[in-house]
Formats: structure tokens, C-alpha cells, sequence
């Protein structure tokens, strides 16, 4: 399949699509489309050079860097794939909100782990195994590759943990959305909860940035936060008012990037000082998820939409 290339700004410019192609431009997104029954939720690049990501509609879907997509039906129907992640096998796990954990290899093979409590975000850990957010039921689990389960509770009630991270520390960092905390589990699962200054936010998606800290979107706050291993939190707000930040990835050039979903549908970037910089996407995209592509640019799923956009940072 082949995309169409969009300047950033062009929609606002009134630029048509065809005078802004041109190839390698910084701050373009390149769109490819996907089938029109498509519910696209997480992306991650994979161990074999092409981007993977969940379809909430029943797939897990791959596509090249040059557009090219495969897609492999999940074999229970109504599992609802959210989240998904490169694992230390060589294969990727993804997250099954009516199911469990699963496991595709880079030819398609699927492997199924039922888990209770709607596995929501997901991450490989530093001790070689796949950790999760049960988002129901209000614990992180644990999986080796072997399909070994072992589950913590969070001490506080009704957190409902969304997303999570590898953190530079060697332990894993999640977001609590309902509890509107950040909260860290070591690998012997000790967990720590840190309160978000700002009430109500809804911390949603977080990564590692380059400085050493971790980063993490407010959906409903309007910013985006910035926590040290220590758990000090700042926080920086989206010039555009109710953007709903939701993903957020480290980039290629030291800032990290994140999405504004259907309010303000942009991408943007804040440097590790707190500078932030906006960009347009292309109407209707409604930018969701976020990750850095082997390629080095920043590639995202639009949410309710039928399209994989790229974008040249």
C-alpha cells in the first residue's frame, strides 16, 4: 500500500497534499491506510524491522516501513488486542481485554494465556519477562515466555493501571487512571504510589526519556508530567487547551513525542526542558498511540479512523 504525504500545517495552510510531497521533509506524516472495519489502539516496532500493532477490532497487524501491510486474525473472537510489545523472544506480546496475554511470532503464530482483569498496557521487563496493567482489576501482572502468571495488587483500591514501562531503574513504572497516581513495582513486586499534583488528570501512557526520568500524558489534565526515580513530579501544560494527550514515546532526538487526541488531533513534541511544539495532523486522523519506528521516525495509530501515519521528526 502506498501513503499519501501531508505537510504539518498544510490542512491549515490550504496547501493541497500533492505540493507538499517531498520525501525525507522534517515535520511531514506520511498516512497509509488500513481496512475501513479497523479499531487501532497500541504500535511497536518489532524485532524484524516492521511496525506491529493492535486492532481492537480482532487483528494483529504489521506494517513495513515502506507501508506494505500483513494482517494475522486473532483466534478467539471478541478478545479486543490493546496493548502490544516487542518481547526478549524474538516474537511480540500483545494484551487481550477479554482474554488475556498473547503471543504472535514474526510469521503469525499466535499463542493464547487467559488472564482475569482486562490486560490493558504492556512492556518487556529487565528480568526477561512481560509485565502488564490489569485495568479492571486493579493489579500488575507478570508472565514469563514460557506462560508462567504471577499478579500484585496495588495497595490502594480502584486505580484502574493503564500503561506501562521498563524504567530506568530497573523496575516498571505504570500510569493509575483512576487513582491519578504514578505508580513503580520492582521485579520482587514492592510496589510505590506517587501522587499527580494536578486532581482528576488522568495519567494515561508513560516511557523513558533520555534524562533519566519518566514521562507521562494527562489526558484530562491538559499536560504532560515528567517523574525522577526519586518520584518528584512536574508538570508541563499543552499550549492547546483540552488536547487529551494520550501516547507519548521517547524520540529520535532526545524530546519526547506525544499525541493530542480527538479535540485537538495534533502531535506533539516537548524537549527534556519543557519546550513544546504542536503539529497538525492530517483531518480526521485523531492521533492515539505512539512509537518510535527503526527508521527513526515517530509512527502512530489513529483511533476510530483507518489510517498509520508516520511523521519525519
Amino acid at each position: 500500500m502506498h501513503g499519501s504525504k501531508v505537510r504539518l500545517g498544510a490542512l491549515l495552510l490550504g496547501v493541497s497534499a500533492a505540493a507538499m510531497a517531498q520525501s525525507g521533509t522534517a515535520g511531514s506524516i506520511i498516512e497509509y491506510p488500513v481496512p475501513s472495519t479497523s479499531y487501532l489502539e497500541s504500535i511497536t516496532t518489532g524485532p524484524d524491522g516492521a511496525l506491529w500493532f493492535a486492532d481492537f477490532s480482532g487483528y494483529i497487524r504489521r506494517i513495513t516501513t515502506a507501508g506494505v501491510l500483513t494482517d494475522y486474525p486473532v483466534p478467539t473472537q471478541g478478545s479486543e488486542p490493546f496493548g502490544i510489545t516487542a518481547g526478549p523472544d524474538g516474537a511480540l506480546w500483545f494484551t487481550e481485554l477479554r482474554l488475556g496475554i498473547g503471543r504472535i511470532t514474526t510469521s503469525g503464530a499466535i499463542t493464547q494465556y487467559p488472564v482475569h482483569g482486562q490486560p490493558n498496557g504492556i512492556t518487556a521487563g529487565p528480568d526477561g519477562a512481560l509485565w502488564f496493567a490489569e485495568f479492571d482489576g486493579n493489579k500488575i501482572g507478570r508472565i514469563t515466555t514460557s506462560g508462567a502468571l504471577t499478579e500484585y495488587p496495588i495497595p490502594a483500591h480502584q486505580t484502574t493501571p493503564y500503561e506501562i514501562t521498563s524504567g530506568p531503574d530497573g523496575a516498571l513504572w505504570f500510569t493509575e487512571t483512576a487513582g491519578n497516581r504514578i505508580g513503580r513495582i520492582t521485579t520482587d513486586g514492592v510496589i510505590d504510589e506517587y501522587p499527580v499534583p494536578t486532581p482528576n488528570c488522568m495519567p494515561w501512557d508513560i516511557t523513558k526519556g533520555r534524562d533519566g526520568a519518566l514521562w507521562f500524558t494527562e489526558y484530562n489534565g491538559n499536560k504532560i508530567g515528567r517523574i525522577t526515580t526519586r518520584g518528584e513530579i512536574t508538570e508541563y501544560l499543552v499550549p492547546s487547551a483540552a488536547s487529551q494527550p494520550s501516547g507519548i514515546t521517547a524520540g529520535p532526538d532526545g524530546a519526547l513525542w506525544f499525541t493530542e487526541y480527538v479535540t485537538a488531533s495534533k502531535i506533539g513534541s516537548i524537549t527534556t526542558a519543557g519546550v513544546i511544539t504542536e503539529y497538525p495532523a492530517p483531518s480526521g486522523t485523531e492521533a492515539w498511540m505512539i512509537a518510535r519506528g527503526p527508521d527513526g521516525e515517530l509512527w502512530f495509530t489513529g483511533n476510530n479512523t483507518t489510517a498509520i501515519g508516520a511523521l519525519q521528526p
